[in-house]
């Protein structure tokens, strides 16, 4: 492939994944493994207690258990590792505030870290190891994201697609996978990949299912490999194969470029609003300039941006959650009046405020030259919002609280992770969970199987 990579690209990116379980994290590289853990479970918690997540709980009951397997979150029951990646990754992307990998336009929390935790829990890992897979299932899902981006988004869901390479990386990792076999895993698991960007154009349950069927497909793949199934080694950059079927110009150099050198998990977005993120940037004016409004006072607001945020977010009425979360007239608007976008903002008393309703018919979205020509490496927006008197407030955003070039902080992180996680789990249980996540690099396997299920009660 390259003369520092010979072979294929899945082989470069299996070598690397079997040297990186043979090895310690950097101590920079194992902080942020664990601020990914840390922000999944605050996805995970809140969502594992809405449909789909329950949906799917409900359809699968007759495969938990009281034990064995891994945790199913939000049923206090355990399941097969399959089961619980499905669900648990599922569950963790409902409530839209997973992370993000910018330049490849996608959530890898969600796939990975989903079948990662169930793979620990059903094999008996420690948290050294979980956090190791975890490393590897970001780094060489992200860069086979990078390679194909931006074409591939612009008919697939990467988070269902690329997630699948991710999982499997993570569970092959766990189930000790050498080389030969964690290559064969990720090559079934391109075949298994898909995601498609129609089923979350309306409201519908398939985006978050993208999330747990990429968990589970990638579990399958590692699970398979591990018994000797066979894969398409040239499956990625082949004439008909991953890179030619899903984008245009697929640049396989990028997905090895630094490997086990530069690691993409330490510059990950984690979301400061709980709605799609390429409504962000636009949030983030709205809410500098928002010191300065008189809500009577406004005529409109334009907001200039890229035009995948337009493809995606330029939704003009809103009912349901869904359709809240993917507008960013209405996430603007609700901005604007309330000062914040977070779980409460998809509400139904927020949904139905008609302030936010009737400021939401004066916002019009733009394709910006500027924004469009920093797109995917940055996620940026111009608004501007023009006032009765004929006075004009602009604000450009360059980019978006939560990204890399403005991270959220240690401290942040926790606040919101307590935000979430309090109201399903409980105050004390959060502050637990979270207390055993910042050490979960000394965490023994018990430690892991039970993670967000407290200590275990008495004999």
């Amino acid at each position: 492939m390259t003369a520092a990579h010979p072979g294929t690209v899945i082989e470069a990116l299996a070598d690397y994944a079997a040297a990186e379980c043979e090895r310690s994290l950097p101590a920079d590289v194992l902080h942020h493994a664990k601020r990914a853990l840390i922000d999944w479970f605050a996805a995970l918690l809140p969502g594992a207690q809405l449909p789909p997540a329950t949906l799917l709980a409900a359809a699968l009951a007759d495969e938990f258990g009281a034990e064995g397997g891994a945790v199913v979150y939000g049923t206090g029951r355990r399941g097969p590792l399959r089961t619980a990646a499905l669900i648990n990754a599922t569950a963790s992307h409902i409530i839209e505030f997973d992370d993000i990998f910018r330049d490849a336009i996608y959530h890898p929390g969600c796939p990975v870290i989903g079948a990662a935790l169930a793979a620990a829990q059903a094999s008996g890992a420690d948290g050294a190891a979980l956090l190791r897979a975890i490393v590897i299932g970001y780094e060489v899902s992200t860069r086979i994201g990078v390679a194909v981006q931006p074409s591939h988004y612009r008919y697939w869901h990467t988070t269902g697609t690329i997630g699948t390479f991710g999982a499997a990386a993570a569970t092959a990792a766990l189930l000790g996978l050498d080389a030969g076999r964690m290559a064969h895993a990720l090559a079934t698991a391109a075949t298994m990949a898909a995601g498609l960007q129609q089923a979350f154009r309306s409201d519908a349950m398939s985006k978050p299912l993208h999330a747990g069927h990429a968990a589970e497909a990638g579990a399958l793949a590692a699970l398979a490999a591990s018994r000797g199934v066979t894969g398409a080694l040239d499956v990625l950059e082949g004439e008909a194969g991953f890179g030619a079927a899903m984008s245009r110009g697929a640049d396989w150099a990028r997905a090895v470029e630094d490997l086990g050198r530069r690691y993409n998990i330490c510059a990950m977005t984690f979301k400061n609003h709980g709605c799609c993120g390429h409504a962000f940037a636009a949030i983030d004016a709205a809410l500098a300039l928002r010191p300065d409004l008189d809500l009577d006072a406004i005529a409109a607001i334009t907001i200039g941006t890229y035009r995948t945020a337009l493809d995606v977010t330029d939704r003009r009425a809103v009912a349901t959650p869904f359709e809240g979360r993917f507008s960013t007239p209405f996430t603007v608007a609700s901005a604007v009046v309330h000062g914040s976008v977070r779980l409460d903002a998809v509400s139904p008393e927020r949904l139905a405020d008609p302030r936010v309703q009737a400021l939401m018919r004066r916002v019009a979205m733009v394709v910006d030259p500027e924004c469009e020509a920093a797109f995917p490496g940055r996620r940026s927006a111009v608004v501007t919002i023009t006032l009765t008197d004929g006075r004009r407030l602009t604000q450009r955003q360059p980019t978006r609280k939560g990204d890399p070039d403005a991270p959220l902080t240690d401290d942040e992180l926790a606040d919101k992770f307590r935000e979430l996680a309090a109201p399903a789990v409980g105050a004390a249980a959060a502050a637990d969970l979270l207390a055993t996540l910042r050490t979960l690099d000394t965490a023994p396997a018990e430690a892991v199987s039970r993670l967000g299920l407290g200590p275990p009660g008495p004999d």
